[in-house]
């Protein structure tokens, strides 16, 4: 938790801007001062207006887990940004994670935000629960629908990505995961999960497993290209903390990603990024057919998160 930072390439990521604020910790409201986390950006079609959605909590909390939903704007380009009040019908807290995608609920356009909760972690009686975030306008927003739990044990669904699903009017959300009542544990064997939507994003499946889609308690990218093609990033490998044969520094070192063809399977695992130091939370954004930019934080072999990278990809079958 600290400031929102947002800095430019005007090249394709070659050379970059100086970075400006878009939240900054030291500006106080009133006798509150907040620390902030995990920035989402996102450009309605056919606006200019770029949004910045984030979570923020009180700064003399010990963690990010009881945030709120805060939000800026800008309206040239990034180079300046004003920050807004949300009018929120959801009043707990939340975790924000991945990006706000379009879609329709009984006819009428609705842009949906996924997030979670994780009260459960300083309140005995409280939850550890996926939901959707729905909204008319990027201002007002409410709750939509909560993701339902496996049936047979419960599993700590977080951080997931909506895209459109694998047939026509269907959304999926693919979602980390990690145990219900121990956090500590990945899922046995370490997968991801995953719940369809059709009807736009106002109910959904039951959470199952994803057999193909390896996850170890890391947060993974999930997307549909252009041509219908699928896209998970993610870590390899054990979990942060947990060593094992090749991670003698423990997980969330290499970045592997997996495709999927409209109607096909899942590919082999392909090589992301790898270099023998400590990479995650990998963020991709489609600039044309096939064509991905992507971000994520990297460290040395055995510290993480010490600087961001910056990379491209091209999809191929």
């Amino acid at each position: 938790m600290g400031d929102i930072l947002v800095t430019l390439s005007k090249n394709d990521g070659d050379t970059w801007e100086e970075p400006v604020a878009v939240f900054d910790h030291t500006r106080r409201q009133g006798g509150l001062q907040f620390a902030y986390a995990n920035p989402v950006l996102y450009r309605a079609p056919d606006q200019a207006v770029i949004w910045c959605f984030a979570m923020r909590c009180p700064i003399a909390f010990r963690n990010s887990e009881e945030s709120q939903l805060v939000g800026a704007f800008s309206a040239d380009g990034g180079s300046s940004w004003t920050p807004v009040e949300m009018a929120m019908h959801y009043h707990g807290p939340l975790i924000l994670n991945a990006g706000i995608v379009e879609t329709e609920i009984k006819g009428k356009p609705r842009f949906l935000l996924p997030a979670h909760r994780n009260t459960l972690a300083a309140d005995p009686h409280g939850s550890r629960d996926h939901f959707v975030l729905s909204s008319t306008s990027l201002l007002e927003w409410k709750l939509e629908a909560f993701i339902p739990q496996p049936t047979k044990a419960r599993v700590f669904l977080h951080e997931g990505n909506i895209a459109v699903g694998d047939r026509a009017g269907e959304l999926k959300i693919v979602m980390r995961t990690a145990g219900y009542d121990d956090t500590g544990l990945t899922t046995d064997p370490p997968r991801a999960y995953s719940s369809i939507s059709k009807d736009g994003g106002r109910t959904w499946s039951v959470a199952e497993p994803e057999p193909d889609l390896h996850n170890a308690k890391a947060k993974g990218f999930f997307d549909r290209a252009a041509d219908g093609t699928h896209l998970y990033v993610y870590n390899d490998g054990p979990a942060q903390r947990d060593k094992a044969p090749g991670f003698p520094n423990g997980g969330r070192t290499s970045l592997r990603y997996k495709i999927k063809p409209a109607g096909g399977n899942w590919s082999e695992e392909k090589t992301f990024f790898d270099a023998g130091i400590k990479n995650s939370y990998p963020t991709l954004t489609e600039v044309a057919p096939g064509d991905f930019r992507c971000v994520w934080d990297s460290g040395t072999a055995d510290k993480p998160r010490t600087h961001i990278h910056f990379g491209k990809l091209k999809l191929r079958p």
